[in-house]
């Protein structure tokens, strides 16, 4: 019987119990995350500037990858990168005259699955932000003679991070909690690990238990972090205003 109290040598450490597995499943889990936020930032950036640009291929293609993200299940994206992934390589190898065996690195495979769907998604928080600039504030630097460049360096992308934060905040949540998907290509990330204790004590309950708690420690944690940077980007506005 999955009893809660009498299992709880279980989640001890060392020899005896599942304790050193369950935080080296946690910390894949929080690799995995941050690789695919750091992946994922850029792909977005790039997306969210193909949405703008002039160029309608670009708005085409960007537009289609976005809404096939979204239409389709993050499990089955999962898979579709982890396997697409592995006969793409194999081709591009085929292509230049190597034949050789290989196999996609699951953890690279989980990241680029994970990175791909956050960057749909902060497409549109980049996009948002970027139409959030006041256009005065651009025709000011402009009229002083910047550069397109400097203008974008100097005064728009700052105020871009500034309007971004509460909604790439909210998808680092999301992303954080999606790395359990990782797990059906076998990667040993928390939820995985908790698995296979579970099933090898038969004591499914107490170790999905346990994993939800570091799962709740873990956004928990992230959610300072997130109002500290939003406190942070806010400080020079808060001035100005008074």
């Amino acid at each position: 019987m999955d009893f809660v109290p009498a299992n709880i040598g279980l989640l001890s450490f060392g020899d005896q119990g599942w304790g050193d597995e369950l935080l080296a499943g946690c910390l894949i889990t929080i690799q995995l995350a941050l690789a695919s936020l750091s992946v994922g930032l850029v792909l977005g950036l790039l997306l969210a500037g193909a949405k703008l640009s002039q160029n309608i291929v670009l708005r085409i293609l960007a537009e289609a990858y976005i809404a096939f993200i979204r239409a389709v299940p993050e499990f089955l994206i999962i898979l579709l990168f982890y396997f697409g992934s592995e006969q793409l390589l194999r081709y591009l190898l085929g292509l230049a005259g190597i034949s050789i065996a290989f196999e996609l690195p699951r953890f690279l495979a989980a990241v680029i699955g994970l990175s791909a769907i956050f960057a749909a998604y902060a497409a549109e928080v980049f996009r948002g932000a970027y139409l959030s600039v006041p256009e005065g504030q651009i025709e000011a630097g402009v009229a002083i003679g910047m550069t397109n460049g400097q203008i974008f360096f100097r005064i728009r992308l700052p105020q871009m991070w500034r309007f971004a934060i509460p909604g790439l905040g909210n998808l680092w949540m999301v992303l954080l909690k999606d790395t359990s998907l990782a797990a059906v290509i076998a990667v040993n990330d928390l939820l995985r690990q908790s698995k296979i204790a579970g099933e090898s004590e038969r004591a499914p309950l107490t170790f999905y238990l346990a994993a939800g708690a570091l799962y709740l420690l873990l956004t928990g944690v992230s959610d300072i972090f997130r109002e500290r940077l939003e406190r942070r980007a806010q400080r020079g506005l808060a001035r100005s205003a008074g």
